[in-house]
Parts: C-alpha cells; structure tokens; sequence
C-alpha cells in the first residue's frame, strides 16, 4: 500500500519524459496528451495515499520533485521545440518558467503540503505546465484556425503568456481547489455542474477544451484575488482566514461554519462559594 501511490507519482514522471522525447521528435500531439496523463496520475497519488493512510513526507518530497520534470521542465522544452526552436535567446524564458515552477513547489511544500487546502497560494504547477502543454493542440483545432484567434500574433504572445504564468506561480494569487460536489447547498450544486462539464469536455472535446479551459482558470483566480482583495477578504487576512472555507469551499456537510459566540457575562448578583452547611427553618431563631 506504501508503494501504490509512489507508483503513480513515478507514473507521472514516465508520461514527463515521454511528452520531452515526443517533443523532440516532432510529436506535438503526442507530448500534450503525455503531459494531460501525467496531470491525471498527479490528481491520483495524493487521493490514493489519503485513502490508504500511507501518506508520507517521503512521498511528498518525490510529487514535488516529479512535477517540477513534469509540469515545469517538459511543458517549457514542448514550447521550445514547438515555438521557439529559431529564436537565439528563447530558451530564456524556457528556463524562466521552469525555474518559477521549482520554486512554487518549494514553496508550497514549506506552507500548504500535508494539510487539507481549500485554495493555493500561486497558480498550481500542474495547470501551468498543461497551459502550456495543450496551446499546440488547440492550435489544430478548427476553433483556431477558422476564426479571428489565428489572426492573432501568438508566436510572441506567448513568451508573454510563459512569463506571465511563472509570475502567478511565484505569486501570491489566490486559486480555488477541486470544488466541493453535493446536492444541499448552491455551491455544491454548482461544483457538481463544473466536475460534469469538465469530463464531457476532456471526454468529448480535449483539444477544444483543455486550452481555454486552463487559460480561464488562470485569469479566473486573477480576477477573485482582485475582488477579494478590494473586499479585504483573501485568505491569510485576520477576516479572510474565517471566509476562506466558507468562500472558496464549503464544509464536507455542505453547510457554512458558524462562529461560537462567547457567553456574556450575567447581569444579575452573583452567588458565592458556600461556606458552611446551609441551616434549615428549624434552626433559624427569631
């Protein structure tokens, strides 16, 4: 049981070469799809080792290694190989990217790793790399090429869109975790609604999906780490530490947390200690 989730971390880490050698060879297609079953193998090793109870500081220290090959390393090489393969000096912003991506792992393994999380601390490593990863498969789509987005100028773009993401790695914008799935609140209505339209598109639609679905979440916790921001809500904040599971997730109950109120203090006298035994009718005189 100790060694089922690291098998799936070292899963991971097999679809991570694999995508950088299929990268190599020209196989574009085949490195996205590479790094979407390394993603999936990285969402099971976690859930697997909470399930099992054989979670350990070993197996965390290896996830972090393995996703920054996997979600730092190879979606960058992707790119360049992709992209960036004629320009002198874009391995740079390769490297920026992969550097971001180490150091958000660190840091989330110095403060989020091993405790329950109901948002993030800068862009997950594993959204970035497959923003990444997946751009080249939208890009055959009909959705891109018969429409204004081919017009646009993505080759430089993107340096953009790569530094852009390793900024929001090492950043400290807030991203909501996997929504909580039930039928007795609105938001678990709602969590429950996202979890199906993401299957029926990974499913049905991968390579229309993935892309603007990632590129949505990504400027999904922009706009939320601004409005919480002006509302002085953002987790971390003496107000935003009580909101944060009540705004990001709900409770497994599916019902708000309430606050304990402290008991006020009695109005009326207050009676003291006895100090001796108390005296019947019959032995009170006049």
């Amino acid at each position: 049981m100790v060694a089922l989730p690291n098998g799936f971390t070292l899963a991971n880490l097999f679809f991570g070469i694999f995508a950088v050698v299929s990268a190599a060879r020209g196989e574009f297609e085949a490195a996205a799809r590479y790094i979407v079953f390394g993603a999936i193998a990285d969402s099971l090793d976690g859930r697997i080792a909470r399930a099992t109870k054989s979670g350990s500081r070993f197996g965390e220290e290896l996830d972090s290694l393995v996703d920054a090959i996997s979600f730092g390393t190879a979606p960058a090489l992707i790119m360049y190989f992709a992209v960036f393969q004629d320009g002198r000096w874009d391995w740079l912003v390769c490297f920026f990217f992969t550097a971001c991506a180490v150091m958000r792992l660190a840091r989330f393994n110095v403060e989020q790793a091993g405790r329950a999380k109901t948002h993030f601390t800068g862009l997950p490593s594993p959204a970035a790399g497959m923003t990444l990863a997946t751009y080249y498969w939208f890009s055959q789509t009909p959705l891109y090429t018969e429409t204004m987005i081919a017009d646009l100028p993505w080759h430089q773009m993107l340096r953009f869109v790569m530094l852009g993401l390793g900024m929001l790695m090492i950043s400290n914008v807030q991203y909501a975790a996997m929504p909580t799935v039930n039928f007795r609140s609105v938001r678990g209505v709602l969590g429950f609604l996202l979890v199906v339209g993401t299957f029926i598109g990974v499913i049905f639609l991968p390579r229309q999906f993935f892309f603007p679905a990632l590129m949505a979440y990504v400027l999904y916790g922009i706009g939320q780490t601004v409005f919480l921001g002006l509302l002085d809500r953002l987790p971390g904040t003496r107000e935003g530490e009580d909101d944060a599971d009540g705004y990001f997730a709900s409770p497994p109950d599916g019902r708000r947390r309430r606050r304990r109120r402290r008991p006020r203090p009695s109005t009326g006298p207050v009676a003291g200690p006895p100090t001796g035994p108390e005296r019947g009718p019959e032995d009170r005189t006049a």
